[in-house]
């Protein structure tokens, strides 16, 4: 009769070897297993939770990708759309203002009907705002609108566009009364930048030029501060071009509406900056 050897026991040494190896795997298996994003797991309530108390707490970064993420899990609902516009937010807090544009936008094209969409065309227009209006400038007014007139005017356009939607579209809007106070100061700001290219041209002898970005302030910003001063360049550009009745005209208007004008005790208004002057950077000169 033929016996089978069986094969032999493991030794100690073995046992332990295999025990160890055992261990680690169930180890790596739990490691893996908990290493997920929690935000891949959360319940919505609590995602929607987690991203808002974020966003409270001014940790933009964290609120941006929680917030993100439910919009990814969860791709309807009331939930998403608080998430979408509360994203936008985030995005703006966090110096995103391209991500947030399209994310507002996004909001506002896909939900037309929220009961918050004044906040999204009124976040829109703060989105453009900030991108050219630095605190700094804010504050100290008297410098405010030199320096923000030498950047480029697109950004104010469209954030004064977004104002003026949601003022037309949402009059009654809680946020509609500030949206107006910044109109009024993106007109100002707009219309003192063509009173400088209007001065450039001026001190240039392009006489042309400059009556005809005096006649856009008169046409266009004529509420302004500057249309006094859009008035008195076009009158001394009419007079370099020999049209004495159009300047007389102009003149009537201009003292009629603006009696303290300087043009009219000094000729020579705007005078051109000094060398010294011309040195100093954001001095209102071209």
């Amino acid at each position: 009769m033929r016996v089978t050897k069986l094969p032999a026991a493991p030794t100690s040494a073995l046992k332990v070897l295999i025990v160890l190896v055992l261990a680690l795997t169930m180890s790596a298996c739990s490691w893996f297993r908990h290493s997920g994003d929690p935000l891949d797991t959360l319940p919505l309530p609590q995602l929607y939770a987690k991203a808002h108390n974020d966003l409270v707490h001014a940790d933009y970064s964290a609120a941006e990708k929680a917030y993100q993420r439910l919009i990814a899990r969860f791709p309807s609902g009331p939930f998403n759309e608080q998430a979408q516009l509360e994203l936008a937010y985030a995005q703006y807090k966090n110096n995103k203002p391209d991500d947030a544009y399209s994310t507002v936008n996004r909001f506002i094209k896909s939900n037309p009907l929220n009961p918050h969409v004044d906040y999204a065309y009124y976040l829109r227009g703060l989105i453009n705002f900030d991108r050219t209006t630095g605190l700094v400038e804010r504050t100290f007014t008297s410098q405010e609108i030199g320096k923000q007139t030498r950047r480029d005017q697109g950004y104010n356009l469209k954030s004064f566009d977004d104002f003026a939607e949601l003022s037309r579209r949402f009059p009654d809007s809680a946020y509609a009364a500030d949206a107006r106070q910044r109109m009024i100061y993106l007109r100002n700001v707009l219309a003192q930048y063509e009173i400088n290219v209007a001065k450039f041209y001026l001190r240039n002898k392009a006489y042309v030029a400059s009556a005809d970005r005096a006649q856009y302030v008169i046409e266009h910003y004529q509420e302004s501060p500057q249309a006094g001063d859009a008035l008195a360049i076009m009158c001394r550009s009419y007079l370099a071009l020999g049209q004495k009745q159009q300047a007389d005209q102009v003149r009537q208007v201009l003292s009629l509406n603006y009696p303290n004008h300087p043009y009219l005790k000094d000729a020579h208004w705007p005078h051109s900056p000094s060398l010294l002057r011309k040195m100093i950077p954001f001095s209102g000169h071209y």
